[in-house]
């Protein structure tokens, strides 16, 4: 029997008088406005903007915040992820602002998927396909406020950031500012996010107990709001983001949910207002020029090889040239990697000790001691960025944090954020390398620095040679290193899950349980899917093309003997077929046998390949795929769509 009604169920009004006050109308707004303007107003009176004040500057906040907090701050509904839980408090500080400026804020939302949650699940098939779909769900919004002054974006995470950050970058006449939206907090006793995605595989071999699998996983997320506590896709983007000019100063890996986070939004918000007073837009902010100086932080903190997806798209939506592979390898080559941080240490420091011994403009002060950035680039602040760093270099913020780093973790900030001298005399080297071969003739990526050392030989070049142990899923994958079939000297190929596969999934899974095995760092990994930001190891991803395209990769078979060189120092490396059983023969020798072999019969996309996902691959690879960034290159769709309709209708031309 179902309960009675509540007796207020029944008490319905049918009018209501309306707000009081009136509208700030004039005779020329009324002959030359048009009715939407006139509309929006009476929208703000509706929803209880003082109806006076409702013709004042309107500036639009977006955001990804998900999940719905209660006033306490406990949860009414989860997000998906820390790196979003607490962002409305970041959209309110900065409303806040907005009003003591006597403008009009508006809020807008368009929430983030966790890249976490969905690892080793067919969830991570939408995961970079999100991130395009996001840009363009942000720009309509922006366009949707048609009397919007500027716009402030608040993202956090590994796709919801870039693709904030590809947003505004297409909002070109518009001034814009991002807030990095901060780091979750270590555990005091206990693991990082990143290590914990590695207990079933130890559980499996023995290493820990299921008690304490349950123990280390409950702890991991220490505080509840931010991105993980490590260097991976989410924190590199907060970094390039600030790099780019997009942010300002110190406000990349802020830790969440403190007063200096949000005065991250404040500050923000102050800048935006004061970037539409001098009429700056963001394209004055993003040029070639800044692209550079973001792919030049990157290398030196050692960065996610998610960014190599990531800049190029920000540079194409704001118009600009995309920065090539050739590029890339310049960068890397000559600038030295100076931040010690999870994942790639030497010491595993959380991002909250890169921020408190002094984050991005800490970093630029060393890079620009060795004239490695563009300094007379605008940013966000209205001042260049040597203005910024002149700043910063005298502030009282750069001392005290260094202060409370030492007092709080007896932590010097000289042995997190290095000179280059001591950077070289620890070990330090160069983030990025790219190899080619018979098996990635087109290109591949490698986060050198991520490594392991101990298997680097002496000359700094890592050298592997080893039977194949070929897979065409990521289960297939994890059950076998759980089962004890992936041994040393093995190396392992994850084929067929590209874009065309499974949308260029994250094989985070696999790297962490290499990881954290004792024989993992013995094994080697070539897949053309790509990796998380918190990956390491000798693992090379993005190779080029792909098995579903015909890519050699999807032709390499069981036993197959695969070479790899990698050298740390000068950013070369190569991965080539040199070997069927007990023969052997040349590189060169090698392309030729793999031009005779079909693919692989067991290649195919992953069954559960959403429809969504396949057309994104489709139009990403006219955009130039993977190494042009995954984009939606308007131009090139309709020219390639044009010329299939004329060749259907068979008229030719």
């Amino acid at each position: 029997m179902s309960s009675p009604d509540a007796p207020d169920l029944y008490e319905i009004q049918t009018k209501a008088a309306g707000p009081s006050g009136s509208l700030p109308l004039t005779q020329d707004f009324l002959l030359n406005q048009p009715s939407g303007n006139l509309f929006g107003m009476s929208q703000n009176a509706a929803m209880g903007w003082n109806a006076a004040d409702s013709g004042r500057q309107q500036f639009l906040i977006l955001s990804t915040q998900g999940g719905l907090r209660a006033p306490d701050g406990k949860p009414i509904a989860l997000g998906y992820h820390t790196g979003h839980w607490e962002i409305g408090l970041l959209v309110q500080a900065a409303a806040e602002e907005f009003r003591k400026l006597k403008a009009i804020p508006f809020a807008a939302y368009c929430s983030d998927p966790c890249d976490g949650r969905t690892q080793g699940t067919v969830g991570m098939f939408d995961s970079l396909p999100y991130r395009n779909d996001a840009a363009l769900v942000f720009r309509r919004l922006a366009r949707s406020l048609p009397l919007r002054a500027g716009v402030l974006g608040i993202a956090t995470c590994d796709k919801g950031l870039p693709a904030m950050m590809m947003a505004v970058a297409g909002l070109r006449d518009l001034p814009c500012v991002v807030v990095p939206g901060g780091v979750t907090l270590p555990p005091t006793v206990g693991e990082d996010a990143g290590a914990v995605q590695s207990l079933g595989s130890r559980y499996a071999h023995g290493i820990i107990s299921l008690s304490e699998a349950a123990d280390l996983g409950c702890r991991a997320c220490a505080t509840p709001g931010g991105g993980c506590q490590f260097l991976g896709t989410a924190a590199t983007a907060q970094v390039v983001s600030e790099a780019l000019g997009l942010s300002v100063p110190h406000s990349a890996l802020a830790p969440s949910g403190q007063p200096v986070w949000l005065d991250v939004a404040k500050r923000s918000a102050q800048a935006l207002f004061k970037l539409k007073e001098q009429s700056f837009d963001i394209s004055d902010i993003l040029t070639p020029d800044s692209i550079q100086n973001a792919m030049v932080v990157h290398a030196a903190f050692g960065g996610s090889t998610n960014l190599m997806l990531h800049i190029p798209a920000i540079a194409h939506a704001a118009g600009l040239k995309r920065p090539t592979v050739e590029d890339w390898i310049a960068v890397n080559r000559r600038v030295p990697r100076i931040v010690s941080v999870l994942p790639n240490g030497p010491v595993h420091h959380p991002t909250v000790r890169v921020f408190l011994a002094g984050g991005v403009p800490e970093v630029m002060l060393h890079l620009r001691k060795l004239d490695l950035l563009n300094l007379d680039v605008l940013t966000v602040t209205g001042k260049t960025l040597g203005e910024n760093l002149d700043e910063w270099e005298k502030s009282e913020r750069r001392t005290k944090f260094k202060e409370i780093l030492f007092k709080k973790d007896d932590v010097q900030a000289e042995d997190v954020i290095m000179s280059p001298a001591v950077a070289k005399e620890r070990g330090l080297t160069g983030t990025l390398v790219f190899p080619l071969g018979n098996l990635a003739p087109e290109g591949s990526i490698i986060k050198g620095t991520a490594i392991d050392p101990t298997v680097v030989d002496a000359d700094g070049v890592y050298r592997k040679e080893g039977p194949a142990k070929v897979f065409v899923s990521e289960m297939g994958a994890m059950a076998a290193i759980k089962q004890g079939l992936v041994k040393a000297g093995d190396v392992m190929v994850l084929a067929g899950i590209g874009p065309m596969g499974t949308g260029m999934m994250e094989t985070y899974q696999v790297t962490a349980a290499l990881k954290h095995l004792p024989f993992g760092k013995h094994i080697a990994l070539l897949t053309d899917a790509r990796f998380s930001g918190v990956s390491t190891g000798a693992c090379i991803g993005h190779v080029s093309p792909e098995g579903l395209a015909g890519g050699p990769i999807g032709k390499v078979l069981e036993g197959d003997v695969i070479r790899i060189e990698i050298d740390r120092n000068t950013g070369n490396g190569s991965v080539n077929l040199v070997g069927e059983g007990e023969r052997r023969f040349t590189p060169e020798e090698g392309a030729k046998i793999l031009a005779l072999r079909l693919p692989r019969k067991d290649l195919a996309p992953h069954a559960a390949y959403p429809d969504d996902t396949r057309l994104w691959a489709a139009l990403q690879s006219i955009g130039g795929g993977t190494w042009g960034g995954c984009v939606y290159d308007t131009d090139k769709i309709i020219a390639t769509l044009q010329a299939g309709q004329k060749a259907l209708s068979g008229t030719g031309e």
